[in-house]
C-alpha cells in the first residue's frame, strides 16, 4: 500500500502481457483474494491458480470496483471497464513485477531462511534495528511464493533496510524467490526436520536453501549447521558463529541461565564480549544468537547489541481470538502495527460475524515508510472499507490526523493511560474489538481489562490447521465438487461460530449439525451458509423454518410429521435432505422403503429435496471394502429412484472423511468432512503429515511436592512412587474432560518437552504428574495434548477414538483461537 509508480500500460509492458487497455489507471495495491479488496480503484487482481481458480473470482473482484485483472485466458462474462492483461503464468507474472519492482531501489537488503526461526529473527532484527533504519519487511510470516512478491511490493522511496524471509518446501522454489528478493545479505537460521517431506534428503533441502544466498555479498551463519557444506557456500565474505568450534568469528564458549534470562559470554576479534537473552528457551537462544551475529556483522558495537538485545520483546505472529467480557470477542494482536499486519488483521476481524458491531482499538504506526498525511489516509481508507463501527485511536500521531476518520463513532486519546483512565468497559457490548498496537504502546494493559477470565487450563485452536486441512481434502476433489463441513458437538469441541466463521470464509458449501440448537446458535452468530440439522425432531420444527435450517428427513413418521407442519405454515418447497440407511442401521430409509417415499415424494410441493445421502461404515477399514461397495450400490439405486420421481437433480453425497481419501469414485456431488477438519484421519499414515492437528490442551502446575518411597497420592491411596522423587499438581481434572481413567501412570502429559505419567486416580479439578529429575517450577506449562502428544496416542491409553477425546474437553475449559 505504497504511492503508486505504476500505471496499467507499464505494468502490461514489464510482464510482456497480451490484451488491450482500455482505460490507463494507476496501480498502488496487488490483490489475490477478492474478499480482501480495500482499494479497488489502485488495485490489480492476479487470478492465481490453486486449490480454487482465481479467474471464478473475477465477477466478484470486478462488482467490487477492481478494473485491472492479469488473468491466463479472458474471463466469460461482461467487464466493460476492466483491461485483461494475459499472461502464460499468472504467479510467475505476479513474482516478475515483484522482481521489476525490487530492482528499483539500491539499498541493503537482508535475505533470511532455513527450516526453523525465519519469522522470529526477521522480527528481532527489526526490533534491533529500527531504530537506525527505515525497514520494509514480510509481514507476519509472508515467506511463500505468493507471500514474498507481495511483501517486496511494499518497498517505497523512504526505507533504507530491507529484510525479507524466504521459506521453500520443495526442490525450484528458491530460485524464483531469490530473483525477487534480491539479497546482498544472507542469514540462515536452524535448519530442522521442516518440510523434510517436500526433499529427498536433507542434503538436497539445505542445497535448495543455500540458493537464496548464491548472488549475496555476506553470508551470517552456524559454523555446525554448514559443516558439511562449506563448499556451497559461495559468498565472497562470511560471518560464522557457534557455540562450539573456537575460530568462529563469534565463539559462543559461556553459557548460563540467570533467573528469567540467559547470560553469554562470546569471543568476538579476539576480545570478549557479552550479551543477556530475556528468554531461557534453547529456540529462542539460537536464534538471539543469530541476530547478535548479524548485528556484529553488520558494524554494530558489542556494547550496542548487548543493550538492544536485552530489550528483546517476544513475537506474536498470532492473532488470538478471546471470549471477552459483557459477550463481546476480542482480537488480541497486541505486539506490532504496520500498515500490512493491520489489513492482515483487519480481514480476520471482517470475517466475525458472531456480534453486531466491529470495533478497532489502534496506536500509532511506527516505521511505515510513508509520510503521517498520507499514512493515516491509508489507514482511514482501509478501516472504512472494513466495515469496522467503532474506532478508537490511541497515539499523538493518529490524534493529529482525526479528521481523516469517517466513522461517526470514534475516540482518541494521547496515550494508552489516557484511554483506561477514560475506559467504561459497559460502554462495551456484544462486539468484537480489535486491539492492534505498536509494542511501545503496551496495549497488552487493554487486553487485560477486555479478556474474559477463566482458569489457566486452555485449548488453544489453530484456524490455520484448520485452514490447511480443509484446503488437504480439497486437493483431493475433481473441480465442482461440494464441501459439507461436520461442526456438530461443538465442532468436535473445538468452538462454534470462531470455526464456522472461517468456513464461512473459505466458501465450503453446507455446514452440518446434530440438533436444530446448535443451527439456532450460529444462525444468531451471524452464520449465513445452508446447515443441515442431521437429528431433526418435531419439537424444533418452528427453529427449523424460522432460522432456515434444512433437516435431514430419514423416517416415514418423521416426513408426514413435517410435511404435516409446513402445509398448515403455508410454506411450499422447504429444502430438506433425504438419508438413506445403507447398512449402518441408525437413522434413514432402507432399500426396501425407496420405492413407497418416492410416492410420497412425487409432486409434492411442501418440499424440495437438496440432496440425497448416506453415511459409510467403515470407509476406513480395508477389511470392510466388500461392505462398503455394497453400501455405494445401494445408494445409487436408492437416489436414481428418487431422482427420476422428483425430475430435477439433487446434491448426492456419501463419503465422509475417510472415504474422501479411500474412496474417489464416490465422491459424488458433494462429500462430508468432519474428523478430518480437526486433524484426523484413519485413512492416511501417520508418517504421511497431511494433516495437522488444529487443537492444543494445556494447563500449568499449581504446586510441586517432594514424595517419599511409598508414600500414597490422590484419592484413595492409590498412587505412590517406587523410589523418592516429586511430584506436581496441575490445573485439568475430570470435570475438564480429563478422564478418571488417564489417572495411576495409564495417561502421560509433556512437561518441557519431556512426557511424565501421571499419579494417582484423577480428580474433578486436578490431577498428579511424575516430575522427578526435571527442573520445574509452580506456574510451568503443561502440555495435555499437541502436535507432539496427538490425541490418537491418548485414544489408545484408555482405549477409545480420538472423536471421544476431542469432544470430552469441557466447556469451561477456555478456548483461544489463533489465526497466523
Amino acid at each position: 500500500m505504497h504511492k503508486s509508480r505504476y500505471t496499467t500500460s507499464q505494468i502490461r509492458e514489464i510482464l510482456n502481457a497480451k490484451g488491450s487497455v482500455a482505460t490507463d489507471n494507476p496501480i498502488s495495491i496487488l490483490l489475490t483474494d477478492s474478499r480482501r479488496i480495500s482499494n479497488p480503484s489502485g488495485g490489480l487482481f492476479f487470478a492465481l491458480s490453486g486449490r480454487r481458480n482465481g479467474h471464478e473470482f473475477i465477477a466478484e473482484a470486478y462488482n467490487a470496483g477492481v478494473r485491472d485483472f492479469v488473468v491466463k485466458q479472458m474471463p466469460e462474462g461482461y467487464f466493460p471497464e476492466a483491461n485483461f492483461l494475459i499472461v502464460p503464468d499468472v504467479l510467475t507474472a505476479l513474482q516478475q513485477l515483484a522482481a521489476y519492482h525490487r530492482k528499483q531501489f539500491n539499498f541493503p537488503v537482508i535475505g533470511i531462511t532455513g527450516s526453523n526461526g525465519k519469522t522470529i529473527v526477521k522480527e528481532w532484527l527489526y526490533q534491533l534495528m529500527a531504530a537506525d533504519k527505515n525497514i520494509v519487511r514480510n509481514p507476519k510470516s509472508y515467506n511463500s511464493q505468493m507471500g514474498v512478491p507481495l511483501s517486496v511490493w511494499q518497498i517505497n522511496d523512504r526505507n533504507n533496510l530491507g529484510i525479507f524471509e524466504a521459506g521453500v518446501s520443495t526442490v525450484g522454489e528458491m530460485d524464483k524467490l531469490e530473483a525477487i528478493i534480491q539479497p546482498e545479505i544472507g542469514v540462515l537460521t536452524h535448519i530442522g526436520s521442516a518440510h523434510d517431506e517436500g526433499f529427498a534428503d536433507r542434503d538436497e533441502k539445505i542445497e535448495e536453501k543455500l540458493k537464496l544466498f548464491k548472488n549475496c555479498r555476506l553470508l551470517i551463519y552456524n559454523y555446525e549447521q554448514l559443516l558439511e557444506y562449506k563448499e556451497a557456500v559461495k559468498t565472497p565474505e562470511k560471518f560464522i558463529w557457534s557455540r562450539k568450534f573456537n575460530q568462529a568469528d563469534l565463539y559462543v564458549f559461556s553459557e548460563a541461565a540467570i533467573e528469567k534470562n540467559y547470560y553469554m559470554r562470546a569471543v568476538y576479534k579476539g576480545e570478549e564480549i557479552e550479551c543477556l537473552v530475556p528468554f531461557r528457551d534453547e529456540a529462542s537462544i539460537e536464534n538471539a544468537i543469530v541476530c547478535w551475529a548479524t548485528m556484529l556483522a553488520l558494524g554494530y558495537s558489542p556494547a550496542v547489541a548487548d543493550d538492544r538485545i536485552e530489550k528483546l520483546t517476544p513475537v506474536s505472529m498470532r492473532l488470538e481470538l478471546k471470549t471477552g467480557i459483557n459477550d463481546c470477542s476480542v482480537i488480541d494482536d497486541s505486539y506490532n502495527s504496520d500498515v500490512q499486519s493491520l489489513e492482515i488483521a483487519l480481514n480476520f476481524l471482517s470475517q466475525q460475524n458472531q456480534h453486531p458491531k466491529k470495533t478497532l482499538v489502534l496506536s500509532d504506526i511506527y516505521q511505515s515508510g510513508l509520510q503521517q498525511d498520507v499514512l493515516y489516509r491509508q489507514v482511514a481508507e482501509l478501516v472504512k472499507a472494513r466495515g469496522v463501527n467503532k474506532f478508537i485511536g490511541i497515539g499523538e500521531a493518529l490524534s493529529a490526523h482525526r479528521e481523516y476518520f469517517d466513522i461517526p463513532d470514534k475516540q482518541f486519546y494521547k496515550s494508552t493511560t489516557d484511554f483506561l483512565t477514560h475506559l467504561q468497559t459497559q460502554q462495551f457490548r456484544n462486539e468484537v474489538i480489535l486491539l492492534k498496537g505498536s509494542r511501545t504502546f503496551e496495549f497488552e494493559r487493554i487486553s487485560r481489562m477486555f479478556v474474559q477470565k477463566a482458569h489457566e487450563t486452555v485449548m488453544e485452536i489453530n484456524l490455520n490447521a484448520l485452514l490447511h486441512n480443509l484446503n488437504f481434502y480439497r486437493s483431493k476433489l475433481k473441480p465442482g465438487v461440494k464441501v459439507m463441513a461436520m461442526v456438530k458437538a461443538f465442532s468436535y469441541g473445538s468452538g462454534t461460530y470462531e470455526l464456522a466463521n472461517m468456513l464461512q470464509y473459505n466458501k465450503v458449501d453446507y455446514l452440518a449439525v446434530a440438533y436444530a440448537d446448535e443451527g439456532v446458535a450460529l444462525r444468531q452468530a451471524g452464520i449465513t451458509l445452508p446447515i443441515v440439522v442431521l437429528n431433526t425432531e418435531v419439537t424444533a420444527f418452528e427453529k427449523l423454518t424460522a432460522y432456515k435450517l434444512e433437516p435431514n428427513i430419514y423416517s416415514f413418521g418423521l416426513f408426514d410429521e413435517f410435511i404435516k407442519y409446513v402445509q398448515d405454515s403455508n410454506i411450499f418447497h422447504y429444502p430438506v435432505h433425504i438419508k438413506i440407511d445403507t447398512g449402518m442401521h441408525r437413522l434413514g430409509f432402507e432399500d426396501f422403503e425407496i420405492e413407497t417415499l418416492c410416492d410420497l415424494l412425487e409432486e409434492n410441493p411442501y418440499v424440495r429435496v437438496q440432496s440425497v445421502f448416506s453415511h459409510l461404515v467403515a470407509s476406513d477399514a480395508e477389511a470392510h471394502d466388500l461392505f462398503t461397495l455394497k453400501q455405494i450400490n445401494i445408494f445409487e439405486k436408492a437416489y436414481q429412484q428418487i431422482e427420476e420421481v422428483l425430475g430435477y437433480r439433487v446434491i448426492r453425497h456419501i463419503c465422509n472423511t475417510s472415504g474422501i481419501i479411500r474412496w474417489p469414485a464416490a465422491h459424488y456431488d458433494m462429500v462430508r468432512v468432519g474428523i478430518g477438519l480437526y486433524g484426523v484421519d484413519a485413512a492416511i499414515p501417520e508418517e504421511e503429515n497431511a494433516l495437522q492437528p488444529i487443537a492444543s490442551l494445556k494447563t500449568s502446575i499449581s504446586q510441586i511436592k517432594k514424595i517419599l518411597a511409598g508414600d500414597t497420592v490422590g484419592y484413595n491411596r492409590n498412587g505412590s512412587l517406587t523410589k523418592d522423587g516429586k511430584i506436581a499438581t496441575v490445573r485439568i481434572g475430570y470435570a475438564d474432560g480429563y478422564l478418571r481413567a488417564f489417572g495411576n501412570g495409564v495417561g502421560c502429559m509433556l512437561v518441557k518437552g519431556t512426557k511424565v505419567p501421571t499419579v494417582g486416580n484423577v480428580s474433578m479439578d486436578m490431577c498428579m504428574i511424575d516430575v522427578t529429575g526435571l527442573d520445574v517450577r509452580e506456574g510451568d506449562e503443561v502440555v495435555v495434548f499437541n502436535d507432539k502428544l496427538k490425541i490418537e496416542e491418548l485414544a489408545k491409553q484408555i482405549g477409545t477414538i480420538p472423536y471421544e477425546i476431542l469432544t470430552n474437553v469441557s466447556q469451561r475449559v477456555k478456548r483461544v483461537y489463533f489465526y497466523e
